[in-house]
């Protein structure tokens, strides 16, 4: 089974805004359905579904395709997301997954908390991110497919930090820095499957 690529990752030098982002087939995809399962229970006439279904495959950017679902779900639903705002967890835990802009600078706080920020599918707004981190007695994991380049020049004071992510000289960077105390942060890759001893 093939790895998981590297988050997309916009190369042009004068950085984009994130709604600007070109997006894929795979996003018009995701909404094509959000606005399929809004024509089915009722949310959109069949006219609005026609209307807005025209826009999706004219639409070029991350921004034109949030906007035909806007109404239609919150954001922490929605199948992509331009608008992100930092994480933050106090007493409990927070998870950012899917299909997301990840800023070149992008903070996440952990007090007494657990977060996970999985890049699986995350578009990495430029080639070097900084990961601004400040844990008080809790965790936070990172969770980035194959190809992704971590540094850690975080500060731990009585906490552990593992970077379990292979090298990667040629990808891109994901830098974290902040302070982690009493806690813990951990950069991995998903586990691969394993493979069953008895083949068919």
């Amino acid at each position: 089974m093939e790895s998981p690529r590297p988050p997309a990752v916009r190369r042009n030098s004068a950085e984009p805004r994130p709604a600007d982002l070109r997006a894929g087939d795979s996003d018009r995809e995701q909404v094509a359905a959000v606005l399929g399962d809004a024509l089915a229970d009722g949310r959109l006439d069949h006219a609005e579904h026609g209307e807005r279904t025209d826009a999706l495959y004219r639409a070029r950017t991350f921004g034109e395709l949030e906007a035909l679902i806007v109404d239609l779900l919150p954001p922490e639903a929605r199948p992509l997301r331009t608008d992100v705002r930092p994480v933050a967890a106090f007493f409990g835990s927070e998870e950012r997954s899917g299909r997301w802009v990840v800023p070149t600078r992008f903070t996440a706080t952990a007090v007494c908390a657990n977060v996970t920020l999985d890049l699986r599918e995350a578009l990495l707004q430029s080639r070097h991110v900084t990961l601004q981190v400040t844990v008080l007695a809790g965790t936070l994991t990172l969770v980035v497919p194959e190809g992704v380049r971590i540094e850690m020049p975080v500060s731990a004071v009585m906490s552990g930090k593992k970077n379990q992510v292979p090298a990667s000289p040629d990808g891109p960077v994901i830098e974290i820095t902040g302070l982690v105390t009493l806690g813990s942060i951990v950069a991995k890759v998903p586990k691969r499957p394993r493979r069953s001893w008895f083949r068919r």
